[in-house]
């Protein structure tokens, strides 16, 4: 099973008819989901934030763009 995971909902995931923590039976299946998901809440949400999909594992995470769970502390990756 593949699963789909908000990383964080916010006011307009929570509004909607989304649901969250979705099991797939197959990789396909839950990644297509997942990108339409994706993209249904970046043109259908309020614009405040923009969401991106992160694979982990069998996992597949939609996280906000400004999120900072990809390992970047924030401060200017690559200056050191």
């Amino acid at each position: 099973m593949f699963k789909i995971v908000v990383e964080k909902e916010c006011g307009c995931f929570k509004r909607s008819d989304l649901q969250n923590n979705i099991a797939m039976p197959s990789k396909d299946e839950a990644l297509t989901k997942t990108l339409e998901m994706r993209d249904h809440m970046n043109d259908e949400f309020c614009g405040k934030h923009q969401f991106k999909v992160q694979e982990v594992g069998d996992t597949f995470v939609i996280a906000m763009s400004d999120s900072t769970s990809n390992g970047c502390c924030g401060g200017g990756c690559g200056s050191h």
